[in-house]
C-alpha cells in the first residue's frame, strides 16, 4: 500500500512536461540499478507506472472506440449525402466533475449544427482526481440544444470497462449504440 512516496529529481534538470516523461524517469532509472536490486520505493513505484500504463491502454482503447463511433457513423451519413465535416483535436483540456481531464475534442458539423465528443481522463495530480471510480469522462453536448447533451464515465462493471451515461441524479446507466445513434440523429437533424 502506498503511504508516502519520495520522488527525488536530480537538481538542475529540465523536469519532465507530459506524464510520460516521468515514466521514461523512473523507467531509465529503473534499469540502471535492476528490478530486482531495486530498492522497495522503486518496485512499488515500477508496480504503479505498470498499473497505469495499462489502465492508460484502456482508456485511450476506451475513447478510441467513442470517437471511431461517431467518425463511422458521419462516414455513412457522407456516402448518403448528408455533408459531415468532422475536426478533431488531439490535445485538449475541459472542465468535469471539478477537474482538469486531458483528451480527445472532435466536433462533427453538419450545416450549423455542430456535435462535440470530449474524452480524456486526469494526468498529473495538479490535474485533480477521477470521481465515482471512472477511469474516463466524455462529454456529448449539441451546440444550442444543451437539453440532447450527455456526460459520460468509462466505469468498470465486472470484468470489462465500458461507457455508462450519468444522468442528473448522478445514476450511471451503461451505453449502446442507439445512444450513440440518436445524437447523430440530433445532428442530422431527423428527431
Amino acid at each position: 500500500m502506498l503511504n508516502h512516496i519520495t520522488i527525488a529529481f536530480p537538481a538542475a534538470q529540465n523536469y519532465p512536461r507530459h506524464v510520460s516523461e516521468i515514466d521514461d524517469i523512473w523507467a531509465e532509472m529503473l534499469d540502471k540499478r535492476g528490478r530486482d536490486q531495486a530498492p522497495a520505493q522503486g518496485r512499488v513505484m515500477a508496480d504503479f507506472i505498470a498499473l497505469k500504463a495499462t489502465n492508460d491502454q484502456v482508456r485511450q482503447r476506451a475513447v478510441d472506440w467513442l470517437l471511431g463511433q461517431f467518425t463511422e457513423m458521419a462516414g455513412v451519413a457522407n456516402r448518403h449525402n448528408i455533408p459531415i465535416e468532422i475536426e478533431r483535436s488531439d490535445t485538449h483540456n475541459f472542465s468535469a466533475y471539478g477537474a482538469n481531464m486531458v483528451g480527445i475534442k472532435t466536433n462533427l458539423r453538419h450545416g450549423i449544427r455542430c456535435l462535440t465528443i470530449e474524452a480524456g481522463w486526469t494526468r498529473m495530480p495538479r490535474d485533480g482526481f477521477m470521481r465515482g471510480g471512472a477511469l474516463a469522462v466524455a462529454r456529448i453536448s449539441h451546440f444550442g440544444i444543451k437539453r440532447h447533451g450527455a456526460d459520460l464515465a468509462l466505469l468498470k462493471t465486472g470484468e470489462v470497462p465500458a461507457w455508462h451515461e450519468i444522468d442528473r441524479e448522478n445514476v450511471a446507466r451503461p451505453i449502446e449504440l442507439t445512444d450513440l445513434r440518436r445524437h447523430m440523429a440530433v445532428l442530422i437533424d431527423r428527431v
